[in-house]
């Protein structure tokens, strides 16, 4: 063994991560199976809600810095205490991830812990990100480049100098400039003392990647006045990062046919879920598709059952052979039998010979957390009069035994009970657990409810209805209001609520899906009539000032 070599076995290793401009869905798999194997987290505070969320939940996170101090300039050197966490940590022997925005190679500060990291010996790698420049243009709609393969120069205003302005300015290459929201027009003025033409077409773009993005298309003499008659105002803070894009041919002439982004049907609609963050995963997914924001906001708590007897008859009886089926309704039954499961030390063994039966691709996915694959999910609708659809008749040569365990909620509807009968099938319809209005959401929800802040809400059942106006109050008028069927549209009416959008079927899916149907409709009548594009909460009175205080 080589003496001088490093003792790589008494030391951790470093990945330095880049975390991309902004959308956490531009990480790539390589940063996101770094994030999961890390024991300790030092993330660049923008970054840090983008990258936490596929870390393990013991990891550390020594460095979250406040808003306040990720305000101060980088550059100030009594904060550069980063090198010093990460090298600390790696000593220690840990594997350490250091997040940074954008991709690490263009950050100067890494580059110097990199090197810290290559003098001591420390193991470390890089996994690249998509820088801002390159990703926000992506994102506005903004080719860099077109069939002729126009040179591309990028510029960063906060270092350039006079001749790279020159430079710059003298050529036809389109310019992709790093600057802030305050200092585009100066960018601009140094372009056009360089050599560019007032007429050169930009873009600017603001929060880029992100659902708060949004861009505005001048020329470099006119963009300054786009801005003020847009109501950009000045900020103490010195404005927030922009990235410019400067050209005759970086097809920002074109972007209203390339905004692929900012016109989705949803782009940037604060949607309310009255539903728990798991219950609603795959539905939030699906809102953040069509460019919403989803806000979960439970309406229901699950209790055990006041009489936990009849449970815990029919568990033993699952466990001794008296069921062919057992079919779960929902996410909370998944869990309420896993309960009484590990309280008696069973687990997902115990359903051996059993028929295992979900009612959806969310319960399903609870049931094979649980170790358990289901025999029947819906091939169609995702909903009970679905299950039923696929459920097989009892048939006495095929099936030993003819009853059916249904564990579910002390409110659910007999439609599942009542159609197994006519199928022939004795059913135990057991209580596993009962749902009770949830404690009232934060003040600031509570006020963004009945104020106007939210663009649409989500009503799956007429319980959330009473539940969500019981705890935070009725939504504001301007709130788009989507049900998903004539009943719990009733129910909204009846609490003085204006629906505007119905779903054709009884699915969540298809709720969401109609409201994205009714924003993309909006969206079109605002263009086809020359009036800017809105979301519903820019309405209310005060709102523009309030956005720009």
């Amino acid at each position: 063994m080589n003496p001088t070599a490093p003792n790589h076995s008494a030391s951790g290793q470093v990945t330095f991560l880049g975390a991309g401009p902004g959308d956490p869905g531009l990480l790539t798999l390589r940063a996101v199976e770094a994030l999961a194997s890390a024991d300790v987290l030092i993330a660049d505070p923008q970054v840090l809600d983008v990258v936490r969320v596929h870390a393990r939940a013991q990891v550390d996170t020594p460095l979250q810095a406040s808003a306040d101090e990720a305000s101060i300039p980088a550059d100030v050197p009594a904060l550069r205490d980063t090198a010093n966490l990460v090298m600390a940590a790696a000593r220690a022997g840990k594997r350490v991830v250091r997040a940074v925005s954008g991709d690490p190679g263009l950050d100067g500060y890494v580059a110097e812990e990199m090197l810290a990291c290559a003098a001591e010996g420390i193991v470390f790698e890089v996994v690249p990100g998509i820088a801002a420049a390159v990703g926000v243009p992506a994102y506005a709609g903004v080719p860099l480049r077109d069939a002729q393969g126009t040179d591309v120069r990028f510029v960063d205003a906060r270092t350039a100098d006079a001749r790279c302005w020159s430079e710059v300015g003298a050529s036809d290459a389109t310019a992709v400039v790093s600057t802030s929201l305050d200092s585009v027009a100066a960018a601009a003025g140094e372009l056009v003392s360089g050599g560019r033409k007032p007429d050169t077409p930009l873009t600017v773009t603001v929060a880029g990647t992100t659902t708060r993005q949004r861009t505005w298309t001048a020329t470099l003499g006119s963009v300054a006045q786009v801005l003020k008659a847009a109501k950009v105002l000045p900020s103490p803070d010195g404005g927030q990062p922009v990235i410019a894009v400067v050209g005759e041919r970086s097809a920002a002439a074109q972007r209203d046919r390339l905004s692929w982004f900012e016109s989705k049907p949803l782009f940037g609609w604060r949607v309310l879920v009255p539903r728990t963050k798991e219950q609603a995963a795959s539905l939030s997914d699906q809102l953040v598709s069509y460019g919403a924001v989803p806000h979960e906001v439970p309406t229901i708590a699950v209790e055990p059952p006041r009489t936990p007897q009849q449970m815990e008859r029919a568990v033993k009886g699952l466990v001794t052979g008296r069921y062919e089926w057992i079919a779960f309704t929902s996410v909370n039954a998944v869990k309420a039998v896993r309960e009484k499961f590990e309280e008696y030390g069973l687990d997902a063994r115990a359903f051996a010979g059993i028929k295992v039966a979900a009612v959806g691709e969310q319960t399903a996915k609870a049931l094979v957390a649980f170790g358990v694959k289901p025999d029947l999910v819906p091939s169609g609708e995702q909903s009970a009069a679905g299950l039923l659809e696929d459920w097989p008749p009892y048939d006495p040569v095929f099936d030993p035994i003819d009853r059916v365990f249904l564990p579910r909620a002390d409110i659910a509807t007999e439609t599942l009970v009542a159609g197994l009968i006519e199928l022939g099938w004795e059913v135990d319809d057991v209580t596993a657990y009962r749902t009770v209005r949830a404690s009232p959401p934060p003040a600031e929800t509570r006020e963004a409810i009945k104020g106007g802040g939210f663009d649409a809400v989500l009503f799956t059942s007429s319980s959330t209805v009473r539940n969500l106006v019981g705890i935070a109050g009725k939504p504001h008028n301007v709130t788009v209001i989507a049900c998903i069927g004539p009943a719990t549209a009733k129910t909204a009416e009846e609490h003085g609520l204006r629906v505007d959008v119905m779903s054709p079927e009884p699915s969540v899916h298809k709720l969401a899906e109609a409201l994205a149907d009714f924003g993309a409709a909006r969206r079109d009548a605002a263009l086809e009539a020359g009036d800017p594009v809105t979301r519903p909460s820019e309405r209310r009175p005060g709102s523009r000032r309030r956005a720009r205080s």
